[in-house]
């Protein structure tokens, strides 16, 4: 399926990972491509979001309100802290690890599954970790949409704007949420999309 997305398009899903990543998340979500599309492209779909009053500033505040910042892990500064007191960190993490596995300190991660290290100590991190974050369901979902969208369009490839689309027909996601809190219609969204893309034909 990436074989058929645009530069833009491909820009969007890397600029939705950045996203994640610039705010300490471990996964990908609807909200992070909505920003990508107000931050990575300035086509039909920017211009239909930004004609209804929809900023990146905008979401990143309205998720700032809903969703707590990410929690730090234990870092170089904290072992330092620690060892000022006579604890010393990777000892304790040996111990327990030695005694319950490894792993034994990693926390599950947001919504959807998977672990990630509360305290990597140069170890390869896996998918769903601040670094490697994972796409969510209802992301990959929307990708899937906009496919779709794309195929319906008689489209050869996959341009923002069919995220976008794929954002407004999946509905559910935090994207659509923060969208329709904000006093918009996603149907009315859909349709001002469709008509730019007319034009634009």
């Amino acid at each position: 399926m990436l074989e058929r997305f645009t530069t833009s398009a491909r820009q969007t899903v890397m600029g939705a990972r950045d996203e994640a990543i610039a705010t300490g998340r471990t996964y990908v979500g609807t909200e992070h491509m909505l920003i990508a599309l107000l931050d990575v492209d300035r086509g039909p779909a920017y211009r239909v979001l930004t004609e209804a009053g929809v900023t990146a500033a905008s979401v990143r505040a309205d998720l700032d309100r809903r969703i707590p910042p990410a929690a730090d892990p234990l870092g170089p500064g904290d072992a330092e802290a620690l060892r000022a007191i006579g604890i010393d960190l990777d000892a304790v993490i040996a111990r327990v690890e030695a005694a319950f596995g490894e792993g034994a300190l990693d926390e599950p991660d947001e919504p959807g599954g998977g672990r990630r290290r509360l305290f990597g100590r140069g170890r390869r991190e896996p998918m769903g970790t601040r670094r490697h974050p994972r796409i969510t369901p209802r992301a990959k979902k929307v990708l899937e949409l906009s496919l779709r969208e794309a195929i319906y369009r008689n489209d050869h490839e996959i341009r923002a704007e069919h995220i976008l689309l794929g954002l407004i027909r999946e509905g559910e996601g935090l994207a659509a949420q923060i969208l329709t809190d904000a006093g918009l219609s996603l149907a009315d969204l859909r349709t001002r999309l469709d008509q730019t893309l007319g034009d634009a034909a």
